[in-house]
């Protein structure tokens, strides 16, 4: 019954326009409050699902790693077994130490990534050749794929070099490391290069495991890290769990959130600070909401009287502009709700609002719409609401008008 008091009073006339003025400024200020939510929201959600899916394409399921030092040694036999776990779709042997890349004059220090055959099967990098194409040669005849940022530093073009690139390693069984034998040189060619992420483009150069293993006089079963693609990515901990009981404490085991637990960290808190930003908005509208109602008390005396006259407690009175607080927020949040996602929707189908610059790798603002994102934004829009029409509704609940003139 409170609720149909309190819609009568949201469109009935008002003797005093300034009621109606207020209550509507209130209702925008919630409208456009719940719709920038829902919008930044929405774009957060758009770039992370982006980051993910480029650091997906590097990162794999699971990373196998040593506890402490460089390397780990894995048997054959360990590493069938590895393999044979429910769940594995593929695994790919990394070994990885860092080089100084020269191409004549110019130089470049990298990461140099020795990888299997299997590469391609656990990892999406070789979708992202922009030159060239991906292939790491062999053991005795060398090539790289490099990152677009080392590209560019080392001033080479896959295919068009006219002379082969030197790769400097450290050599491990050197007794004077301020000498010349300090470093292993090879000559290399370059057949392609990658963009995907600049974390990745200005790192890494990925060539092959055997030539790696030979220029760092690594045995046949030492190794980096293992990389591990699975068929089924909801298994991951369980996976994860048998790997660590498999393989013992010596072996560090990741999932690939763990392997960038810090950036995922980051975008959440960057994207629920900006929603607690965002939400001084709401509460902006709260001051209006909380205007609107007690001139709308000073209005509707006469009513309140009469109500307690037949009988209605305080309670009763309170509920009544505790209502109205939430018709408000109704109107005003579900217009601003239903306006973001109709421009999410033109943005995702017409990509109508452009990035700025050239440098990333789509042009537009990326929007994905989550459930939890709009249940946040309503309680957020509802629990505000009624916190400002409580003040109200409790000072009209505790006056007492008379009927008499």
């Amino acid at each position: 019954m409170t609720i149909l008091f309190a819609w009568r009073y949201f469109v009935g006339k008002k003797t005093t326009n300034a009621i109606n003025l207020i209550a509507w400024i209130s209702i925008l200020a919630i409208a456009v409050g719940a719709a920038a939510l829902i919008l930044v929201l929405s774009v957060f959600n758009g770039f992370e699902d982006l980051v993910k899916g480029l650091y997906a394409d590097f990162y794999t399921d699971i990373r196998i790693a040593p506890a402490k030092g460089k390397f780990i040694t894995l048997t054959p036999q360990q590493l069938q077994q590895i393999k044979g776990t429910a769940g594995v779709k593929q695994i790919c042997t990394i070994t990885e130490e860092k080089a100084v890349l020269v191409n004549n004059e110019y130089q470049s220090i990298i990461y140099l990534k020795g990888v299997d055959s299997q590469y391609t099967n656990v990892s999406g990098l070789a979708s992202h050749i922009k030159n060239g194409k991906y292939d790491v040669g062999s053991a005795d005849k060398p090539a790289l794929v490099l990152g677009g940022g080392i590209e560019n530093a080392v001033g080479s073009m896959a295919g068009m070099n006219l002379n082969q690139l030197t790769v400097y390693l450290p050599n491990v069984k050197a007794t004077n490391f301020s000498g010349l034998d300090a470093l292993n040189s090879y000559n290399v060619d370059v057949t392609g290069s990658f963009n995907l992420q600049q974390d990745f483009d200005n790192k890494y150069a990925i060539t092959n495991i055997g030539f790696l293993k030979f220029m760092l006089d690594l045995d046949p079963d030492q190794y980096s890290a293992v990389e591990v693609a699975l068929n089924n990515t909801e298994q991951t901990e369980q996976v994860k769990n048998t790997f660590q009981k498999l393989l013992g404490k010596n072996f560090k085991v990741e999932t690939r959130y763990q392997q960038n637990q810090s950036l995922y960290t980051v975008m959440q808190v960057e994207k629920w600070v900006i929603y607690a930003i965002l939400s001084l908005i709401l509460v902006v509208a709260a001051f209006n909401m909380i205007g609107a109602l007690t001139m709308l008390v000073l209005e509707k005396q006469k009513d309140i009287a009469v109500l307690k006259s037949m009988g209605a407690d305080e309670s009763y009175i309170q509920r009544i502009f505790l209502n109205e607080g939430f018709v408000l927020s109704v109107v005003g949040g579900g217009s601003g709700i239903l306006i973001a996602v109709l421009i999410c929707m033109l943005q995702i189908k017409f990509k109508l609002v452009k990035l700025s610059g050239s440098s990333f790798i789509i042009d537009y603002y990326p929007v994905k719409m989550v459930a939890t994102d709009f249940l946040a934004v309503i309680a957020t829009v509802m629990f505000i609401s009624l916190l400002a029409a409580w003040i109200p509704s409790k000072k009209a609940s505790k006056q007492h008008f008379s009927l008499k003139s």
